[in-house]
């Protein structure tokens, strides 16, 4: 019975775990985009920018003055430092590509690697 060798594993391995973190649901982000917005802010501590004020709100003074204090905070926070700044997109990052594409990426990255796995085993010469 066939065992892959050490190298086969290592590709095995690398290709599984990618392709359980970057496969897309159907809604919503990636394993791991929802990994890297929560590392990013795990306590829940950096501000994000509040929704545009509803134009049935803008006469209202009080509701505008609490988005306009929502707002401020958040590029407040914002404009602290590089990091603060990262953190903050990082929060809100979603994946790079739409669904269908990153669904064929990852399906081919896991073909190539299992023909590369098959490669090994046959030797490279």
């Amino acid at each position: 019975m066939w065992q892959p060798n050490t190298a086969q594993w290592w590709i095995i391995w690398i290709v599984a775990v990618l392709l359980i973190l970057g496969w897309p649901p159907d809604r919503g982000r990636s394993l791991a985009m929802k990994m890297a917005n929560w590392l990013a802010d795990p306590t829940g501590a950096l501000a994000a920018l509040p929704d545009p004020l509803p134009i049935g709100l803008d006469d209202n003074g009080d509701a505008v003055a609490a988005h306009d204090a929502l707002e401020a905070e958040y590029y407040r926070q914002y404009e602290s430092s590089r990091v603060t700044r990262l953190r903050m997109r990082l929060k809100v990052a979603a994946d790079p590509f739409d669904p269908a594409t990153e669904r064929q990426i990852l399906a081919g990255i896991g073909i190539l690697s299992a023909l590369a796995v098959w490669r090994l085993n046959k030797g490279w010469g």
